[in-house]
């Protein structure tokens, strides 16, 4: 017990914060859950998705035809593909410049992720919306929606990386801001295509960041020199 308080008293500020914000994350996560479990979120689901579409038919998404063209592109980065090859990319260029550890958390920041939503949908197998058609195919249950889970844990692991070999606070920032922005339009544009409940698209926001958080703390520990230090070939 004393090594074990011991070790904990020589944590940094970093930990404690990070780990603050896991705790977070997952306790809301839990709360939805709770909430979706008992049925005490479907007249706010249902709300918030009829609002998005014409009153006088559900079918007809509100604005533009091309915007649900532009709903479909968005949604499409947060899809197994686009981020499997995004993942890959990386993984080979952090290789190729001897940041094989970092290699290895942006494996597990889209692997571990991937795994954990498949295991998250099938113990709640909680039915996609059936109030609309949906606007593109969907596979698999409703609960966390995985586009918005993966996303997260992705672009919010792959922009914690990048901003860590910045020394610029505004391009930090840009790049921070991007991966949230990211994120986001991910979520939403599952939610406008009628494909997932907006409580879905919370509950994959909270575990894929915390997710997220997890990984940038592990990469923490691996940087200890710039990428434009490492040594010629």
């Amino acid at each position: 017990m004393q090594k074990i308080l011991t070790w904990l008293g020589r944590r940094e500020i970093a930990f404690w914060i990070v780990l603050l914000l896991i705790s977070g994350s997952m306790w809301l996560f839990m709360e939805v859950a709770d909430e979706v479990t008992e049925g005490e979120t479907l007249a706010m689901d249902e709300k918030i998705l009829l609002s998005l579409r014409n009153p006088d038919n559900p079918e007809d998404l509100l604005g533009p035809p091309w915007l649900e063209q532009v709903g479909k592109d968005i949604t499409a980065l947060g899809g197994n593909t686009v981020l499997t090859l995004l993942s890959v990319w990386v993984m080979i260029f952090l290789l190729l410049i001897h940041k094989r550890k970092l290699a290895l958390v942006v494996l597990l920041a889209t692997g571990g992720a991937l795994l954990a939503s498949f295991m998250l949908k099938s113990g709640f197998d909680r039915a996609r919306p059936d109030l609309v058609t949906h606007a593109t195919l969907v596979y698999t249950s409703s609960f966390p929606s995985g586009h918005s889970m993966l996303s997260a844990s992705t672009y919010l692991t792959l922009g914690a990386l990048l901003a860590q070999f910045q020394t610029s606070w505004r391009v930090k920032l840009l790049i921070i801001c991007t991966s949230v922005l990211l994120t986001l339009l991910v979520g939403i544009s599952r939610v406008y295509l009628g494909v997932h409940w907006p409580t879905d698209v919370v509950a994959g926001w909270t575990v894929g960041s915390a997710w997220a958080l997890m990984c940038w703390y592990l990469s923490r520990q691996f940087v200890h020199e710039k990428i434009d230090t490492v040594p010629n070939e």
